[in-house]
């Protein structure tokens, strides 16, 4: 496995090799400057290639799905690129990428549209890729795996640029990319087949309390007050603290939503 790294390339690192499966051999590529998510791709193409096909994913959600069933849907429909999309209630929020009767991408929000689109559902950022489709890139550094690679490629003609859309019950998703995302995740976590909430927390030491999440060697002052929070590993609350909504971690309190705020920070 290979992880792209920005902001915090230590910090992420770390926690990856401390929560990483036995057996699992992991590399990281680094980005200085942001190279767009295509460009990230393409910086571990190399890597990428040893796997014919690779599977590509976001790292900023939840995700349980039968992947191993996607890639296996891939290989017989001899594909190039497979995307995992989800009918769910949240497609006006997130948009939708709709596919025709055989699976072909053929619309992608309100910026591009083939026509022939029978079915839709919410782009959960998990892709399975064949090797070839690496031959496509632009010849750029940054770019857009999107609107720069896969899309260019599909309204060329390429009839192997495929999505597939399953249900709720087949797919658990949940985006964690933003503050408020990631404070509801860690406050009602979806259920996962492959995690134990509470062994984990056991395991490492995080404590739980109505609302909130504090995590191992974390210390709360006296008289400080907080809803609807997590507290990061080691931190320490000031005395009479109170704070909703939000995330306290290297010192600070952030909010999360237009509800949060804090006093005596």
């Amino acid at each position: 496995m290979i992880i792209n790294t920005h902001h915090l390339p230590g910090m992420l690192q770390a926690a990856a090799e401390r929560h990483c499966p036995p057996g699992l051999r992991l590399s990281f590529s680094y980005e200085p400057n942001l190279l767009g998510t295509g460009g990230g791709i393409r910086r571990a193409a190399s890597f990428l290639r040893e796997s014919d096909p690779c599977l590509i994913l976001g790292g900023d959600m939840l995700l349980d799905s039968d992947l191993a069933g996607l890639v296996a849907l891939h290989r017989e429909r001899q594909q190039a690129a497979t995307l995992l999309l989800r009918d769910d209630p949240r497609a006006r929020s997130f948009g939708t990428i709709g596919v025709d009767g055989r699976g072909r991408v053929r619309r992608v929000g309100r910026r591009f549209d083939l026509g022939g689109e029978t079915q839709a559902g919410v782009y959960c950022w998990a892709n399975v890729v064949a090797a070839r489709a690496f031959d496509w890139f632009p010849d750029r550094e940054a770019f857009s795996h999107l609107d720069d690679w896969l899309l260019p490629a599909a309204a060329a003609g390429r009839d192997d640029i495929c999505g597939v859309v399953q249900g709720m019950k087949e797919c658990v998703w949940e985006p964690v990319g933003t503050p408020g995302e990631y404070l509801a995740a860690n406050l009602a976590p979806p259920r996962l087949s492959y995690l134990d909430p509470d062994a984990v927390a056991s395991r490492f030491g995080t404590r739980f309390a109505p609302m909130l999440v504090i995590g191992a060697g974390a210390r709360i002052g006296e008289g400080a007050v907080l809803e609807r929070a997590v507290v990061w590993e080691n931190e320490m609350v000031p005395a009479g603290f109170r704070g909703s909504d939000g995330v306290f971690a290297g010192g600070r309190f952030y909010p999360c939503g237009a509800e949060g705020g804090s006093e005596g920070a």
